[in-house]
């Protein structure tokens, strides 16, 4: 059963690596024997994360760059060291707080860029590594993390402040992830490259949750199972969508909310 969901023998890539949550995936996908590739902008962050994962007797290895820049992402991989890429995993977000009558339309634009854009780049750029992978294992699997409120709407009646409320280019840039993602599953079906998304919620960080108890109070009453998710939630998830468990599967949105969109 456990070799179902190996990941031995597999190479991947994730954005965002060094985050809350990427850094917990990041990690899950190492322990189940992926060589993983952890990116972000910030060399210092990605080079304590690589150390400290090493350090754990896992393989990991750094690729800082920036996902907004299809140049440094064309950089990365014109000295790639692997003739294949078994996983991408696009987690990688940016953006403000606020609501349709605080934010600006720069807002918007970063969070597209980001979510968006970013993945599209990659994607494109590491097609050939994607399409080896396929050929060599028989399978190749790119994830988008997605959210919850990329489905739904944020109850703004939680916030205390508009400025401080989940904003509505965060949803609408997930949305379009969403859309996004069933789309390139259904152009690459043929070829057995499989995308799908995961969509989280709620899982603020731990600093929120000490910083914000009221916040957080809310959040759990609109929850079917009345708790907020950790980290850990998310890389079963994870494992089951990036391994040949889940052969079958693409186009999938699968939601990791504690059954929040459910009522």
């Amino acid at each position: 059963m456990t070799d179902m969901f190996s990941l031995s023998g597999k190479t991947a890539l994730i954005t965002g690596a060094s985050g809350y949550l990427g850094s917990v995936m990041a990690e899950g996908m190492a322990k189940a024997g992926a060589t993983v590739y952890l990116n972000g902008r910030n060399n210092e962050n990605i080079s304590a994360m690589v150390s400290k994962l090493v350090e754990k007797g896992l393989d990991v290895k750094s690729a800082v760059f920036d996902v907004t820049k299809r140049d440094e992402i064309e950089f990365f991989f014109d000295g790639f060291e692997s003739e294949y890429l078994d996983i991408v995993v696009n987690n990688a977000y940016a953006g403000a707080a606020g609501t349709v009558e605080t934010i600006s339309a720069e807002d918007y634009l970063l969070s597209y860029d980001v979510a968006m854009i970013a993945t599209h780049n990659l994607v494109q750029i590491a097609l050939p590594y994607l399409r080896s992978a396929q050929k060599k294992n028989g399978d190749a699997s790119v994830i988008t993390i997605a959210s919850m409120y990329g489905v739904v709407s944020p109850d703004l009646r939680i916030y205390a402040s508009k400025e401080g409320a989940n904003p509505p280019m965060y949803g609408a840039a997930k949305a379009a992830l969403i859309q996004w993602t069933k789309y390139a599953a259904c152009e690459f079906a043929e070829e057995g490259i499989r995308f799908n998304c995961i969509s989280p919620g709620a899982f603020p960080s731990e600093g929120v949750q000490e910083a914000n108890k009221p916040l957080v109070s809310k959040i759990i009453n609109k929850i079917p199972m009345a708790r907020v998710g950790v980290p850990k939630d998310i890389v079963g998830p994870l494992i089951f969508l990036a391994s040949s468990s889940s052969s079958y599967v693409t186009a999938t949105n699968l939601m990791v909310d504690g059954g929040w969109t459910a009522w």
